[in-house]
């Protein structure tokens, strides 16, 4: 064996060693968040919030989160805050840009006329679909969103039936609007989420706790991008 190789293989031990390391530190707090939001339901959206930011520090992503071509003097802040939320989401989830840029602007459009939180609306695409507007599931769901036809074919009349929910902006329009409703009807957005599911008796509210978890990432980037300074012009 030669000399070279001998200095390699300890090298490579000790990378393979710190993956491991920073492996096993993330599936532990991955059963300590789920650990404390079981037991401690009162502070839910804090442990969420926590639980984003200490996933994304392991991930390494924390410290370019807002790296990219976003435009921190950007004049409109909710411009900047949908340009951030995309380049986030393109990156993330390899959506190609000016797709991404079309799917927030509709969540943002829809959560306003629906009057909910856009963040939670794109959570909700994340989870159901990953941002694949083709998607279907063996229980008839379509769409970003996953919305199921036979369950809301009113909504969908308006917009020509069944078939347009592979249109992204239908599917989150629709979407939008069918989490307003189970809003509404509970009183609180855990619940919601879990009825949009169909795990309403799921325990401990897993599916709800994996948007939630989603939604508290897209948070914790656009307060990193308000603790960032405007360029000069």
């Amino acid at each position: 064996m030669e000399a070279t190789d001998v200095a390699i293989q300890p090298a490579r031990l000790a990378g393979a060693l710190r993956l491991w390391s920073a492996a096993r530190a993330l599936l532990a707090l991955l059963g300590l968040a789920v650990i404390l939001t079981v037991a401690l339901p009162a502070p839910r959206e804090a442990l969420l919030r926590q639980y984003a930011a200490w996933s994304e520090a392991l991930e390494d992503q924390a410290s370019n989160i807002t790296a990219g071509t976003i435009q921190v003097g950007t004049a409109d802040p909710a411009l900047r805050d949908q340009r951030a939320v995309t380049e986030f989401i393109a990156k993330r989830y390899r959506v190609a840009q000016d797709a991404a840029a079309g799917f927030v602007a509709t969540a943002y459009r829809a959560g306003g006329e629906w009057k909910v939180d856009p963040l939670l609306i794109l959570a909700v695409v994340a989870i159901e679909s990953r941002y694949n507007p083709v998607a279907e599931s063996n229980m008839g769901a379509k769409g970003l969103m996953q919305v199921i036809p036979k369950f809301h074919p009113e909504k969908l009349v308006e917009h020509g039936g069944e078939s347009a929910l592979l249109d992204p902006h239908v599917n989150i329009q629709v979407g939008a609007q069918i989490l307003r409703e189970y809003m509404r009807r509970f009183g609180e957005t855990e619940t919601a989420l879990q009825m949009y599911a169909g795990a309403f008796d799921e325990p401990n509210s897993q599916y709800a706790f994996k948007v939630l978890a989603e939604r508290a990432r897209l948070e914790l980037l656009l307060r990193q991008l308000k603790q960032l300074k405007p360029t000069s012009a």
